[in-house]
């Protein structure tokens, strides 16, 4: 079983010798262990030191791309080099690489598909209770929308099974923590979390400015992943809603109407007869939802089943190559470094 430890990166030439300084070289259960580096437009000397360090694979960008972006791209690249299990950590320190072990095992002992590491933020010193509330809500309200309990929705330190990689689609800009959370609770995904102690703050978080802003994207990426499975939902509440507040004037109406005394009660009609529309209006939109969530289930199988064929053949490819050379991608271990541009 092979394992990539990818750790996306923006300018952490400083912080990276610390993240690599305790990473795993044996894991029960796993049999190859490979680290990549996400270059995300570093202008610094990241990937010299990641290179220095022992680091085979490197994905570049020319620019910053954003955290879904290099993740989206780090997950690509290593199951097209044969990964198994894919474990997602960050290059500024923040999650302690040696749980990285006990990270997998519900993978490893199929147990789960998706591992989050909850860092415990109650416990966290550097958050303040305001940041401690509104990732306790958020992390509420993406297990509302996705069926599932995972107490730090928004932890980045990840471990996915290729399988669970192969399901998921990731479409926000933003971050992939929350999106990829409701999708698997909504694709029946086995997801799971556990608890680990975050290291010390090494520097200020480059996603956002401050904690509004993050709430505000946050927020954003939760409702596009809701509405990607669940907006029949709100159509079927609106249509109940607007429907008895319609029929409360209508029949009123009918009332006064049938007793011979519906002069003056017309404003009743009309506005029964609105609301009313209003609520057929989201039948017809819950209608036309429901075949849209069908056929992105289609398009979301022939996807997965493109994926299998295209992450199998270099999967074969690789191991292949293993066995007739002794090392990997047709170099002898401890050869040149795997190099790819992106």
């Amino acid at each position: 079983m092979r394992l990539f430890i990818q750790i996306p990166c923006l300018n952490e030439e400083k912080t990276l010798p610390l993240v690599l300084e305790n990473m795993p070289k044996e894991i029960p259960g796993i049999d190859d262990i490979q680290l990549l580096i996400i270059d995300d437009g570093c202008s610094d000397g990241t990937v010299d030191v990641a290179r220095s360090l022992g680091v085979q694979h490197v994905v570049h960008h020319a620019k910053p791309m954003g955290l879904a972006r290099a993740f989206r791209d780090g997950v690509d690249y290593a199951l097209k080099h044969g990964a198994d299990i894919v474990v997602n950590t960050d290059g500024d320190n923040q999650y302690p690489s040696e749980a990285i072990a006990e990270l997998v095992q519900p993978i490893v002992r199929h147990e789960a598909d998706i591992v989050v590491g909850d860092r415990q933020t109650a416990k966290i010193k550097e958050f303040s209770w305001f940041k401690k509330r509104m990732q306790h809500f958020g992390s509420w309200v993406v297990n509302k929308a996705a069926g599932t309990h995972i107490p730090d929705a928004a932890s980045g330190f990840r471990a996915y099974s290729k399988s669970s990689l192969i399901k998921l689609n990731i479409v926000t800009e933003f971050s992939y923590c929350m999106e990829t959370i409701i999708q698997a609770g909504n694709k029946r995904i086995a997801i799971t979390s556990y608890a680990i102690t975050t290291n010390p703050k090494t520097r200020e978080s480059r996603l956002f400015h401050n904690i509004f802003e993050h709430m505000a994207k946050s927020g954003g990426a939760i409702i596009r992943s809701f509405l990607m499975f669940k907006s029949n939902v709100i159509f079927k509440w609106g249509a109940i809603v607007f429907g008895v507040l319609g029929l409360i004037p209508f029949v009123r109406f009918l009332v006064f109407y049938f007793q011979g005394h519906s002069a003056g009660h017309l404003q009743s009609l009309l506005a029964g007869v609105a609301l009313l529309m209003i609520a057929a209006i989201c039948v017809a939109l819950q209608i036309i939802s429901e075949v849209q969530r069908i056929q992105r289930k289609l398009v979301e199988d022939q996807l997965e089943r493109t994926k299998e064929i295209e992450y199998a053949a270099p999967m074969q490819r690789v191991w292949a190559e293993q066995d007739e050379w002794g090392g990997y991608n047709g170099r002898p271990t401890g050869g040149p470094v795997i190099h790819e541009e992106r």
